[in-house]
């Protein structure tokens, strides 16, 4: 079993950078369910953990609330935007064990919200694929250290599984 080597400074950066990602999607879910604040406060309790003034524990509710809201949204782009900030508050729960489920935890914020913005723009893949680029140009040093520790991902079936492959590739350059 391969490990990983994942700071707490690095969690942290990885928790800003997925934060970043959900929140430049985040007002797709609030167009739909404006008075459902549980992924705004997902993206807000994982800059909090990122800023130190949070423990990394509350942060699991908060990313099983905004994952209970994509559920409840019933619009497809909505429910990517919402499951994007719930993976972002989930980051920080990475294990150091070198595994793909690990490497799409890490990823999630940013595939889903590249989801997001193609279904909200009529299932339009150069959307997403600009939402990739954005994510790959604004992922800090920290996030390319810990792709590249992970296995590396070949291209899928489905839309989520390119987005991912795109993005891994990309990282590890």
């Amino acid at each position: 079993m391969n490990k990983v080597t994942i700071s707490e400074e690095d969690r942290r950066l990885l928790g800003i950078w997925a934060a970043d990602c959900a929140e430049r999607v985040l007002p797709l879910f609030e167009q739909k369910a404006s008075c459902d604040t549980r992924p705004r406060e997902a993206i807000e309790g994982i800059r909090s953990y990122a800023r130190g003034q949070l423990r990394r524990g509350p942060l699991r509710s908060l990313a099983f609330a905004a994952l209970a809201a994509a559920r409840d949204v019933g619009d497809p782009a909505a429910a990517a935007a919402a499951r994007a900030a719930g993976y972002a508050a989930a980051t920080p729960y990475i294990h150091p064990v070198a595994t793909p489920h690990q490497a799409k935890h890490a990823l999630g914020p940013a595939m889903q919200a590249a989801r997001a913005s193609e279904l909200a723009a009529g299932d339009d893949t150069s959307i997403g694929d600009t939402e990739i680029r954005w994510a790959i140009e604004n992922a800090p040093p920290a996030v390319r250290g810990i792709v590249r520790q992970m296995p590396v991902y070949s291209p899928g079936r489905s839309r989520l599984d390119m987005l991912r492959y795109q993005l891994d590739a990309a990282l590890r350059r």
